[in-house]
């Protein structure tokens, strides 16, 4: 019975085992169905026994298998082998071991040789052959099985032409390390055949981390502009090198390719001033990629993993990005693959996987919006196309947001300034913020060169020893002051060690204040620098603070001595031979008129109304004393009668009037006021002549208009000082201020300096106008982010009034007595000859007048009957005009007592003439 039943228990138990077994095999089959296996090969270091690809590619899986909504019915499992760098023939044999096991897709490796080998094996047996790294690019690409999600090179090198192109360089260096790196260049280098662009190409050294010598030199050519296209390792030797020779400075602006600059260390540079910028792949600013590069940081914290030289601990790079979104790109082709198996594929057989080519289509249909953005590929080529680059640029403030993880906040220091993209371009983003406009000045200490030069910048007096800039005072020295209030920036003034303003040589070499911002030893140069178009070409100037032009000082003249016949300058000479003339003239008009018309003779005798004799009072000396007494405003006992010798006297006192009135006022000027007998009055009476010398400041503004100019006169004078070079330049203007007082020479120099010295010293004056228009400007070195800022704090002084009012401080002198503006001078023709015409005119008129009374008289006086010969009326006239005759007699034909009868009767009445 117990045997029984113990018999019936064990076949019991044995089917229930049997059915167990059975169903728990079918789930292992169907479970292995399910299960994409893909193959990583990877590359190993001696310094890096696990790469980041490595790590990226399992993170990936890892993630995917944790998050069940991309792949729910299906587990991601892996395949890694290792193989040392450079060894294609070992990564031949691991991709045979992988497909051998049977993979969907094979990863890496990284190295060019080995990928080749690894590809010509996937193109043969049909799997995809997945890269995230840049691939040198073949001429006949027969690679149908190839997938890479790094950036295409030729948009790599569109995007670099578009950032210098953006910045407007006109000179760039080129420093690459490798022979890839000129590809990825093409664009640029092909660029100075477009435009006036200036490329210079440069190799670091190979063999070598050192690349001191090479960046000597270029400090040394004055390279700003550089495009550094370097693994991110060697970017870190390099920014340590460069900052050890002194370049990373406001003035330099480094370009980096390498898509890892942002996760480098760059915190010892960031307030180095430095313009650093570069391209970022990862997008940073979507939550998802920050929260997957947050969790890959917490990770690293943990791994077997030794961070490569200057990489910030724990950070994500491109390479690391890259594999994760391609792996991701695997899950997201294999879900739309409905009933897909991955067989065992054997290298020697050269039987392809059937699934391949479809897979390979799935795989290049897929959209995946990962941690280095949308994900697109081409489906000729299988590299990836329509992809954005973040523009970044480091910034010195760093963050202002609030981030919890340090690395991220290190990461942070980076700003993106814009997007470009492979259809689009370039599209800045950053928008600038004129409300701060101290943020890159303050804390900072500028080195400021300047020039003595009154009262720009003057050694202060003082009974205590001074130093530093309390050294100095002076409008410059004021203006500074204020710049530094605006902007927020300390400085330290030094005089330039020349003594020189900036002037080219010869050979094309710049001195002075213009040298020490070319070579960076100056910051700023704040001093009566003027804005010129030569210095603008190797130097940047702000809007000009002070707007003047060129003039000429010379010593004032000496006044003239009064002479025994000063009475006479009121008037020119030509005007007192022109009143001689006219006062002859008139006084004859005035004798032969009144001779002619009948109304001037009159009867001497008017108790005697039947007397014979006429007379007639003007005779020439009567005439000439009648106009001499109304030039002299005295009165004449002979006053004419007739209207026409009324009209000549009353011009001829019009016009007396109007002489001695001009004549008084004048003479009260010239008894007033000094004349002053200067030699030259313009630049012209300068350049004509050469018994005065002249010259400018050596090496100076002005100078450098002269040596310049177009124009014929500043041509000849320009002659006339190179050819007496030791003599006409002088070194400054405190040497030529002292040969103008003590010698005849005149110095050609700016306006303003002119007006300050002229102030001071009552000897010297301007002379001229200004020759030119120009102003004075804060220079700085070609570049410099300091110049906008300047300008902006100098046009809002200017709108403030306070340049003016610093300009009143330092100019404002003792004063010199006080000059009119200008000295009288004499009258001549063309101020007074209007009555000249007037008296003309008038004689004229009075001519007319006369003839008329004559005609007019006869005509009354004449019978009809009678006529009047013409031998009697001539010698009528004879008598009449006698110079030397006041009287005549008077003839009375047959009761008429007329003239006309006179003339006219036969029979005259002779009588004793009276002599005048």
């Amino acid at each position: 019975m117990k045997f029984t039943v113990y018999f019936d228990y064990g076949a019991m138990e044995k089917r229930k085992m049997l059915l167990f077994l059975f169903i728990f095999c079918s789930k292992l089959c169907l479970s292995e169905l399910q299960v994409l296996r893909i193959g990583g090969i990877f590359e190993t270091r001696e310094t890096e026994p696990v790469s980041v690809d490595e790590l990226a590619f399992k993170f990936a899986v890892t993630s995917i298998n944790r998050n069940r909504t991309l792949m729910p019915n299906t587990t991601l499992t892996y395949d890694i082998q290792r193989v040392n760098l450079f060894d294609s023939f070992e990564a031949s044999r691991r991709a045979c071991d992988q497909l051998a096991l049977g993979v969907a897709a094979v990863f890496g490796p990284a190295h060019s040789s080995s990928v080749s080998a690894v590809q010509s094996i996937c193109n043969a047996l049909e799997v995809p052959h997945v890269q995230t790294h840049w691939k040198h690019p073949t001429v006949d690409n027969k690679d149908t099985f190839f997938i890479n999600l790094f950036p295409e090179q030729t948009s790599i090198s569109r995007a670099i032409l578009d950032v210098v192109t953006h910045y407007k360089w006109k000179s760039v260096t080129v420093v690459y390390e490798d022979s890839a790196g000129l590809m990825r260049m093409q664009e640029l280098i092909k660029a100075p055949s477009k435009n006036s662009m200036k490329v210079r190409i440069r190799q670091l050294p190979t063999g070598s981390s050192d690349a001191r010598p090479l960046l000597k030199e270029m400090k040394k050519e004055q390279e700003f502009y550089v495009i550094f296209d370097c693994t991110y390792q060697m970017a870190s030797e390099l920014l340590k090198q460069l900052m050890s020779m002194g370049m990373m400075t406001e003035y330099y602006h480094f370009f980096f390719t390498t898509l890892d600059l942002f996760a480098l260390d760059l915190e010892p540079y960031r307030y180095s001033g430095v313009n650093m910028t570069a391209f970022r792949l990862l997008n940073l600013d979507d939550p998802y990629v920050a929260s997957v590069v947050q969790r890959w940081s917490t990770e690293r914290q943990l791994a077997p993993y030794r961070p490569e030289s200057g990489l910030i601990s724990g950070v994500m790079t491109t390479a690391a990005a890259l594999m994760y979104d391609a792996v991701f790109m695997v899950a997201v082709a294999s879900q739309r693959a409905s009933q897909m198996t991955v067989s065992s594929l054997q290298c020697h057989r050269h039987k392809p996987w059937r699934y391949g080519p479809r897979f390979m289509n799935l795989f290049k249909e897929a959209r995946w919006d990962g941690l280095t953005g949308r994900i697109v590929l081409n489906k000729t080529n299988g590299l990836r196309k329509d992809f954005d680059l973040d523009l970044i640029s480091l910034k010195e403030d760093g963050t202002t947001k609030p981030v919890a993880d340090a690395e991220l906040r290190r990461m942070k220091l980076w700003t993106k300034i814009g997007v470009w993209n492979s259809n689009t371009g370039l599209n800045l983003t950053e928008k600038k913020d004129t409300s701060n406009i101290t943020d890159s000045l303050a804390n900072r200490t500028l080195i400021v060169t300047t020039i003595l030069e009154n009262p720009y910048v003057m050694y202060k007096k003082s009974d205590k020893v001074l130093y530093g800039n309390d050294r100095f005072e002076g409008y410059c020295l004021d203006l500074l002051k204020e710049l530094s209030n605006i902007l927020g920036f300390s400085y330290e003034v030094k005089l330039v060690s020349d003594g020189k303003y900036g002037a080219q040589n010869d050979k094309g070499e710049w001195n002075g204040m213009v040298r020490e911002l070319i070579d960076h030893i100056a910051d700023l140069a704040v001093a009566p620098l003027t804005i010129t178009y030569v210095r603008e070409k190797v130097i940047d100037f702000s809007k000009p603070f002070m707007t003047l032009g060129i003039s000429i000082l010379y010593r004032k003249p000496n006044g003239t001595n009064p002479g025994v016949f000063s009475f006479l300058n009121p008037l020119t000479p030509d005007i007192w031979m022109y009143v001689l003339l006219a006062c002859l003239g008139v006084s004859c008009v005035l004798f032969i008129i009144a001779r002619f018309t009948p109304y001037e003779w009159y009867n001497p005798h008017p108790c005697n109304p039947g007397s014979e004799v006429m007379e007639n009072n003007f005779t020439l000396l009567n005439s000439l004393w009648f106009g001499v007494a109304a030039l002299m405003r005295q009165g004449s006992d002979q006053m004419p009668k007739a209207l026409s010798t009324r009209i000549v006297g009353g011009i001829w006192w019009f016009f007396t009037l109007i002489i001695i009135s001009s004549y008084t006022a004048n003479l009260a000027a010239f008894l007033t006021v000094e004349r002053m007998d200067a030699p030259i009055d313009s630049a012209d009476d300068l350049a004509k002549q050469t018994r005065i010398e002249y010259g400018a400041v050596r090496d100076g503004s002005t100078m450098t208009f002269f040596k310049k100019s177009k124009i014929s006169t500043y041509e000849k004078m320009w002659a006339f000082m190179s050819s007496r070079k030791t003599t006409a330049l002088v070194k400054n203007n405190r040497e030529g201020i002292t040969r103008v007082l003590t010698t005849d020479y005149a110095l050609l120099m700016e306006s303003t300096s002119i007006e300050y010295i002229s102030q001071r010293n009552c000897n010297l004056t301007q002379v001229g106008g200004l020759i030119d228009s120009k102003g004075y400007g804060v220079g700085t070195p070609i570049g410099s982010p300091y110049r906008d800022k300047v300008t902006i704090a100098i046009l809002q002084l200017q709108e403030e009034g306070k340049l003016h009012m610093m300009k009143e401080k330092w100019w404002r002198g003792n004063g010199c007595p006080e000059e009119d503006n200008k000295e009288a001078s004499a009258l001549g023709v063309e101020n007074i000859g209007g009555i000249f015409i007037v008296l003309a005119a008038g004689l004229v008129l009075s001519v007319f007048v006369a003839i008329g009374e004559f005609i007019y008289k006869s005509w009354q006086n004449s019978d009809i009957e009678e006529c009047v010969a013409f031998c009697q009326l001539m010698e009528e006239r004879s008598v009449s005009f006698r110079c030397h005759k006041t009287v005549r007699k008077r003839g009375r034909p047959e009761g008429k007592s007329t003239l006309t009868g006179v003339l006219c009767n036969s029979k005259r009445v002779q009588r004793k003439e009276t002599v005048a």
